[in-house]
C-alpha cells in the first residue's frame, strides 16, 4: 500500500492534453482534516491530516487515492471507487458510496492476507458538495469492531484542479 503515494502523485501530474486526461469530469485535490467518532468507547485523534485525490471519468464514477493519519495516530492508505447515481445528484450536492481498500486499521478475519492484518476493504456512503474548483466531502465511515472504531465520520476539503 506505501507505493500509493507515487501513484497518487502521477494522477495529480495528469497529461496535460484534454485528449489523453482519462478524468474528463474533473480532477480534484483531497485534504484530509479530521473525523467526528459517534459515540466512542474511548478517546480518539480527531485530527487526521493527510491527502489524496479524485479523477472523475464521469459524472457517476471516480478513482479516489490517498493517505492521512488515521485516529489511531496510525498511517492509513486508501484507493478505491466512487458510485453517484445521477438520481442522487442536486445541483451542488450529491449522495455516493466509496469502496475499496484502506490500511491502518485492525481488521481481524477480514483483513486483506490474513487473519489480523491492518488492510481490508471498506465500503462506506459519502455526502459531497461542489462550489465552482472548491468542495467538501463527509465520509461516514462504518465501525470497525476489532480497533473498537465507532461509526465516524471523515471530513475533507478539495480542490478542483481541472
Amino acid at each position: 500500500m506505501r507505493s500509493l503515494l507515487p501513484a497518487l502523485l502521477l494522477l495529480l501530474w495528469a497529461a496535460p492534453t484534454r485528449a489523453a486526461n482519462p478524468c474528463t469530469d474533473g480532477l480534484w485535490a483531497d485534504v484530509m482534516l479530521g473525523s467526528y467518532h459517534i459515540h466512542p468507547y474511548r478517546q480518539f485523534d480527531e485530527f487526521n491530516p493527510g491527502a489524496g485525490g479524485e479523477c472523475w471519468f464521469a459524472s457517476q464514477w471516480a478513482a479516489a487515492a490517498g493517505y492521512f493519519r488515521n485516529s489511531l495516530d496510525r498511517p492509513s492508505f486508501y484507493a478505491g471507487g466512487v458510485y453517484a447515481p445521477a438520481l442522487l445528484h442536486w445541483g451542488w450536492f450529491r449522495l455516493s458510496a466509496m469502496g475499496g481498500v484502506i490500511s491502518g486499521y485492525n481488521f481481524g478475519r477480514f483483513g486483506l492476507g490474513g487473519a489480523n492484518n491492518r488492510t481490508g476493504p471498506v465500503l462506506a456512503p459519502a455526502a459531497m458538495t461542489r462550489f465552482g474548483r472548491f468542495g467538501v466531502n463527509l465520509i461516514l465511515i462504518p465501525p470497525i469492531p476489532q480497533d473498537n472504531l465507532p461509526f465516524t465520520v471523515g471530513f475533507q476539503v478539495k480542490y478542483r484542479l481541472r
